[in-house]
């Protein structure tokens, strides 16, 4: 029989709004507090020494544009392109497991994310406000948990609808305009590099995701209106893989690289 000092004392543990994206991020990569360039299990609960990434768009540009550029050896257009690649691949990562693992969209926005350039190894690294909001559909069992940053959408559509607002509208593109400014790289190139991110985020953890892969890239793909920037192909495995339409830039590196689906064949 349970006691009532048993009763009183039993710990209850608080919904996790996250936790479908560091668990699949775990099957992913072995870890999710351990990954290099993003805060562990990818909340920051102090935010001291951290800064809103909007920061990257005026102060910080230089930053980041300069660390890709020693990191790399690379001349300006090259290092903006290929940073990035990095940056865009990692902060939509978030988001894009969020929504094919759970149907749950942290809302990452420039403000609910976090950088600094204290840790030398990564080009930035990234972390989610502890309280980041996070869309959910009425049906999802924390709609109704009474969490402040839940936010509960209509439907699949308006969560892709979300999705792109704080990803793309309130975040990736005032950064795509203010690198387009500073080294006039086509913007076409850089939304290629979210494109196949975006595809390679689906199927690197295709094995532990619900769904057909091919359907929920699509799916991402269009809300992002990236669809026409990368073809899914069969690779000689058998399995789904992601041609370019666009390039990073990579070859025109000191030491050239022809990264695997490049639109230029070496």
């Amino acid at each position: 029989m349970t006691t009532a000092l048993e009763r009183t004392t039993r710990t209850v543990t608080p919904p996790q709004p996250l936790g479908p994206v560091t668990a699949t991020l775990r099957a992913m990569f072995g870890t999710s507090t351990e990954l290099p360039g993003l805060a562990p299990d990818l909340l920051v609960h102090d935010t001291t020494g951290w800064s809103p990434a909007r920061v990257l768009t005026d102060e910080h540009l230089g930053t980041l544009l300069d660390s890709a550029g020693r990191r790399w050896n690379a001349q300006p257009h090259a290092a903006a392109a290929l940073a990035w690649k990095a940056y865009t691949y990692w902060l939509a990562l978030p988001a894009v497991l969020g929504w094919a693992s759970a149907r749950r969209v942290p809302l990452l926005t420039a403000d609910d994310v976090l950088v600094h350039f204290s840790d030398p190894r990564p080009l930035v690294t990234l972390g989610l406000r502890a309280d980041i909001p996070v869309a959910v559909l009425p049906g999802d069992p924390i709609a109704v948990a009474g969490l402040p940053q839940v936010r509960v959408v209509a439907d699949e559509t308006a969560l892709l609808a979300e999705l792109r607002r704080s990803l793309l509208d309130a975040h990736l593109t005032p950064l795509l305009d203010a690198i387009h400014d500073r080294v006039r790289l086509g913007k076409r190139t850089l939304l290629g590099s979210l494109s196949s991110g975006v595809a390679y985020g689906v199927l690197r953890s295709a094995d532990v995701l619900p769904g057909p892969s091919a359907e929920t890239i699509d799916q991402l793909h269009g809300a992002l209106g990236v669809e026409d920037l990368v073809e899914l192909v069969t690779a000689p495995n058998g399995k789904l893989d992601v041609q370019r339409k666009t390039c990073c830039l990579a070859f025109t590196l000191p030491q050239p690289k022809v990264c695997k689906g490049c639109c230029i064949k070496s």
